[in-house]
């Protein structure tokens, strides 16, 4: 049979890339969780990690303390469930803690690795005051959680520090030293009336004010990162309001305006103190013309006294 001569352009093939299906994913945020368990309740486990879930990925994941006695009991399902690497340490001498030198330790190994981008320091202990400002001082980030008692200096040396009462529920479940299931004693997180807060108040304001452009508005992600530098220990919770927004709203003290940056985008808001005037351009070159003139009158006055008196 003869061979058929076959047309060039039906040999042609186009080559075109296939990217439907290329998954682009971010660089996640690499954490390290230490757990200090004789300082920390073995029910917030849950909670602690999906908090800590919200600033990127517990890598390394480990909890210290003496397990072979019986105060720790309450922690063994959580290390199983969770994932938790428990370390021992055992006490040297009694009335000494020595977990609290094996996590220091250990956070300084972790940290001359270069592997982490922040630490998450689970304990209410005054004594990581020092650790959590040593790893800032290496640009890296520290979260830290812990109960109210937690001192104030360990609050203001970490980036930003969650109360576990802000991070649990009512409804959720402790399991005791003993081992057995008992409720935490932790408040209902019912909307405060936070109006009768002065020192929340002062803060947003003076946030607000702080980030505004010339009009006076202020987006609220700024004002949220702005008021965690200045005050770690801030959360919304507190005053029983999941978001910022929402506790911004409930101080009736601002404006509120909700801008679309884009189609499909969410909208984001802005917020501006209330009865906020807008001066004119000539409005400021008066007012600081004002500002800065000399008292010319108040001067020839006192040379004429001073004349009059010789």
């Amino acid at each position: 049979m003869p061979e058929c001569p076959v047309s060039p352009a039906r040999l042609r093939i186009t080559l075109r890339p296939h990217t439907e299906n290329i998954m682009t994913t971010e660089p996640t945020t690499k954490l390290a969780v230490l757990i200090d368990a004789d300082n920390a309740q073995p029910g917030v486990a849950s909670a602690l990690l999906a908090e800590v879930a919200k600033y990127g990925t517990a890598f390394v994941r480990r909890a210290y303390g003496d397990w072979t006695g019986t105060s720790l009991k309450g922690w063994k399902d959580q290390l199983l469930t969770q994932s938790i690497q428990p370390i021992q340490q055992f006490a040297y001498t009694q009335g000494k803690n020595a977990t609290d030198s094996a996590m220091i330790i250990d956070a300084m190994d972790l940290l001359y690795t270069n592997r982490f981008d922040g630490f998450c320091l689970v304990s209410s202990d005054s004594d990581f005051t020092r650790l959590a400002a040593r790893i800032r001082e290496s640009g890296l980030v520290v979260y830290g959680f812990g109960e109210r008692k937690t001192p104030k200096p360990f609050v203001s040396a970490c980036d930003k520090f969650t109360y576990f009462d802000n991070i649990i529920d009512d409804e959720q479940l402790a399991v005791s030293q003993d081992g057995a299931s008992i409720v935490l004693p932790i408040r209902k997180r019912t909307p405060k009336t936070v109006k009768s807060e002065p020192r929340l108040l002062g803060q947003l304001r003076a946030a607000v004010e702080a980030v505004s452009d010339e009009e006076g508005w202020s987006s609220l992600a700024k004002v949220g990162d702005f008021i965690t530098k200045q005050h770690p220990g801030f959360d919304t919770r507190t005053f029983g309001y999941e978001k910022l927004k929402d506790l911004v709203i409930a101080t009736s003290l601002f404006d509120i305006d909700r801008r679309s940056p884009g189609v499909g985008k969410p909208s984001v808001m802005y917020a501006r103190k209330k009865g906020y005037e807008i001066k004119t351009e000539e409005e400021e070159e008066n007012a600081e013309t004002a500002h800065t003139m000399p008292a010319y009158g108040k001067a020839d006055t006192t040379k004429t006294e001073t004349e009059v008196n010789e």
